[in-house]
């Protein structure tokens, strides 16, 4: 059975995220040469430049431009100092070579995500016809599953694995042991805020290395 753990966020139980952990993310990268003129259209969104329309062999909406022509794309501007734009809509610049990729969630993003399936897991329990249900357990999708375990104070445990993994129940509540060891015992820390323990974060990552070498038989 596939082990593959992509990341493990640690929700407070107001809502905001106190620990994200981006552990095996899949590197998604496409290179091709276009030719004039370009049949992708690109924006630029959040301070990068953004597929829109157009996606093809592998080039998906919402890729970031990373190069053109190998030269690192940092903005709208390339290494050689280059507005991007510029370039792709000038024809004596083709052949290009432009590098896609899919962009990894930024800090603020994920703190957005986290706040997003609060009301979500709360929604969950107020549609269920029998009373005192736990909310979302598990979410599952063609490319990944994300489950989740709420304690008793309110706080939830995600992970977001490979949709084929089973025993996450197992790694959450081995996580849940980790946080209860290393931070709730610590006592320079607070509840409710992020948790920065680099015994939680060594322990958590021996946990994961463990989990997908050799499954959840031996925890």
């Amino acid at each position: 059975m596939k082990m593959v753990i992509y990341g493990v966020y640690i929700v407070s139980k107001s809502g905001g995220l106190i620990y994200n952990y981006d552990h095996n993310i899949p590197k998604v990268e496409t290179e091709k040469t276009f030719g004039y003129p370009l049949d992708i259209k690109l924006e630029y969104e959040n301070k990068k430049v953004v597929v829109v329309f157009g996606q093809r062999d592998g080039i998906n909406v919402s890729h970031v431009l990373l190069t053109v022509n190998g030269s690192p794309v940092t903005g709208r501007t390339t290494e050689d100092g280059r507005d991007v734009f510029e370039v792709i809509e000038q024809k004596e610049n083709y052949p290009l070579s432009l590098k896609f990729g899919r962009p990894r969630a930024t800090t603020n993003e994920k703190i957005v995500l986290a706040s997003m399936f609060y009301p979500l897991f709360a929604l969950a329990s107020q549609l269920s016809p029998v009373p005192k249900s736990s909310g979302i357990e598990t979410l599952t999708a063609d490319t990944f599953k994300l489950s989740c375990f709420q304690t008793l104070t309110g706080v939830k445990f995600i992970v977001v694995t490979d949709p084929n993994m089973q025993g996450a129940d197992i790694v959450l509540k081995r996580i849940y042991e980790l946080y209860s060891d290393y931070a709730l015992k610590n006592p320079f820390y607070s509840l409710e805020m992020p948790i920065r323990c680099e015994l939680f974060d060594t322990s958590l990552h021996t946990l994961l290395e463990l989990v997908e070498k050799s499954g959840t038989s031996n925890l």
